[in-house]
């Protein structure tokens, strides 16, 4: 296939002069003794009184030697979120082209679509929550731009087949976005892998998840240079604020504890499997590769609504395609598992 990225990108995003900011205009020099009075800044030192690194350059470059890929494959962001809007904004034209994602999946996907008015074909999973391939290539168009593949899946927890995803990205000619938020919990590898192989290939990840940083807000994109270059053109200038940046260093600086976080919380996953096969009215447990599990039960409405009555929230997903009476389960610690497992069997 020959893929061309500049057919994708948006006429005013080719020509876009980005913005360029104080401190992207010295990143060749050595800055340790430099006296900065160029960006209005407060003198006073606090710790966060001068404007971040607009590049995040030494929270890409630890990502960049955990995972073995080039720094400027590297894109974070204000959350995945803002990623995904980038990717948008970057490549899709409003009213013009489309997108095409895979119901039951991650709901942003939609509501930025919405946002950039731009249109989403949706192509349900198979009832084993498995790409329709040639359904979804029947739903492309010349305006068609990216395909949304959430893998592990949420809400079903379960990995798309590598045939399927190759599949894809081989007859495809826009991008192939594979969302890998819980792929840590999974025994499948990243298709971080394969970015040199297929140039459309785009990969979101987060610290929220296995890492446990969801209150800082930091997505990561991964993709060639060609595509990060495009995106490093419209992404805001200081999008990653100092203190998210000082506290992902710290996290990723400890990487024995996120896997022995990662450990405990799958080893708690197959106890929970294990407890639900005993619960009467659970009707269907589906395959997990996730933090989560999602259940078939009698009646979802009134499963969540005991279980909230006695404290315990979880995520009903009936109203999702597919998934009707379903509801999804995260792993929580050992004791809000162990209060869960009580509850679902005095149900």
């Amino acid at each position: 296939m020959n893929f061309d990225i500049n057919n994708l990108i948006r006429e005013n995003v080719k020509v876009l002069k980005p913005y360029s900011s104080a401190r992207d205009e010295f990143e060749d020099f050595d800055t340790a003794n430099m006296i900065f009075l160029d960006a209005n800044e407060n003198p006073f030192q606090n710790g966060v009184n001068r404007y971040p690194d607009p590049q995040q350059s030494n929270v890409k470059l630890v990502l960049a030697k955990q995972n073995n890929v080039n720094s400027k494959q590297i894109l974070l962001g204000n959350g995945s979120d803002e990623v995904l809007d980038l990717i948008f904004r970057a490549f899709c034209e409003p009213k013009v082209d489309n997108v095409i994602t895979l119901p039951p999946t991650y709901g942003m996907y939609g509501v930025l679509a919405n946002i950039n008015a731009v249109e989403n074909r949706e192509v349900l999973l198979s009832n084993d929550f498995q790409p329709q391939v040639e359904k979804i290539l029947e739903a492309v168009d010349k305006n068609t731009k990216i395909i949304f593949l959430c893998s592990p899946n949420n809400p079903t927890a379960n990995s798309f087949s590598d045939e399927a995803v190759v599949f894809l990205l081989k007859n495809f000619k826009g991008l192939v976005v594979i969302a890998e938020a819980y792929i840590d919990f999974s025994n499948k590898q990243s298709w971080m892998n394969e970015l040199d192989e297929y140039p459309n290939l785009v990969i979101t990840q987060t610290l929220s998840k296995a890492y446990g940083l969801a209150g800082i807000r930091l997505g990561i994109c991964y993709a060639s240079t060609a595509v990060i270059s495009v995106l490093n053109k419209i992404k805001p200038p200081y999008n990653v604020n100092e203190l998210t940046q000082l506290r992902a260093l710290e996290r990723l600086s400890n990487p024995e504890k996120i896997k022995s976080e990662i450990d405990s919380i799958i080893e708690q996953r197959e106890e929970l499997l294990e407890v639900l096969k005993e619960v009467k009215f659970v009707k269907k447990i589906y395959p997990t590769e996730a933090n989560f599990i999602l259940i078939k039960v009698d009646d979802a409405n009134k499963r969540y609504d005991e279980l909230i009555a006695k404290g315990i929230v979880i995520r009903s997903r009936t109203t999702q395609p597919l998934c009707e009476n379903c509801l999804r389960l995260t792993i929580g610690t050992q004791l809000e598992n162990d209060k869960l497992i009580k509850a679902l069997l005095n149900l």
